[in-house]
């Protein structure tokens, strides 16, 4: 069984670095011409889903919009899910989950066992509650061949102090979840592999301000920030320097709001500017 991040990192080979997301905002929704339902979340999730197969590695559904809809909307969550793996797609749950003890544990076991309503092939985490309290969910992702991405450095506001402060290591909060989220990487990646244990680093960070610096072994970064926010493919070496090759590039809006009759076209003309080719 191949890691996560030799698949993920084969997946932009062949692909590109655009991440599609699923975000079935309400708007969207209407502009689509859909419901405001579950069942209207479940047809937007499965139209992204055909549009990307073939023309992008990763697609990233944003559970809240799926969770907002009640018990509905997860049996429209996982419906979205399946067809995204069964159609080849690498899918990152983007559910932000963290806490401690048995309840993190079954968190992972829920979007990250294989043959679990949820399953997805990599999960978006929250290590402020301590990043050692995410090792169960850690072990189970390598055990099963499945990704985390690790939240490190986020472009809101609202997190700046707290991410920029200094722990008693001497870096920043950020620095120090990469750094020790990287000891494991190094701990558990192959030689010349890409660890799979990754960092969610918003596009529009300043990395010097965030005390961060390139790691080894490499491992994906999830780039939010691309599209609608700003960033473009042309500043991932600006922003990312020489670790760019490993930035999974999320766009959402500026995807999504072309509609359902040039979705596939949008997809790939973004998918191109994210070539190395």
């Amino acid at each position: 069984m191949s890691s996560f991040g030799e698949r993920i990192r084969a997946g932009m080979t062949a692909h590109g670095q655009l991440c599609v997301g699923i975000d079935p905002h309400a708007h969207l929704l209407a502009e689509w011409g859909l419901d405001a339902s579950a069942a209207g979340v479940r047809e937007f999730g499965l139209r992204v889903v055909e549009a990307a197969a073939g023309r992008v590695a990763v697609v990233k559904p944003q559970v809240s919009f799926f969770e907002v809809r009640g018990s509905a909307g997860f049996a429209a969550l996982e419906d979205v899910l399946a067809a995204a793996r069964d159609a080849g797609l690498l899918v990152i749950a983007d559910a932000k989950r963290g806490d401690i003890g048995t309840t993190m544990d079954a968190y992972a076991k829920a979007w990250l066992t294989p043959g679990s309503p949820l399953e997805a092939d990599a999960l978006t985490v929250n290590p402020f509650l301590g990043v050692g309290a995410l090792d169960g969910t850690f072990d189970l992702a390598l055990r099963h061949g499945k990704g985390v991405f690790v939240l490190a450095a986020t472009s809101n506001p609202e997190a700046l102090g707290l991410q920029r402060a200094h722990d008693g290591n001497g870096d920043t909060v950020s620095a120090g979840i990469v750094r020790e989220v990287s000891e494991r990487n190094a701990r558990t990646a192959g030689d010349g592999e890409w660890g799979s244990l990754g960092f969610v680093v918003g596009a529009t960070v300043d990395w010097a301000d965030a005390g961060l610096r390139p790691f080894v072994p490499v491992a994906p970064i999830l780039g939010p920030g691309f599209g609608h926010q700003g960033a473009e493919p042309r500043h991932l070496r600006e922003r990312f320097g020489v670790l760019q090759e490993a930035v999974v590039a999320s766009e959402s809006r500026s995807i999504l709001a072309a509609g359902p009759d040039r979705l596939a076209a949008r997809i790939s003309e973004r998918a191109l500017l994210y070539r190395g080719d």
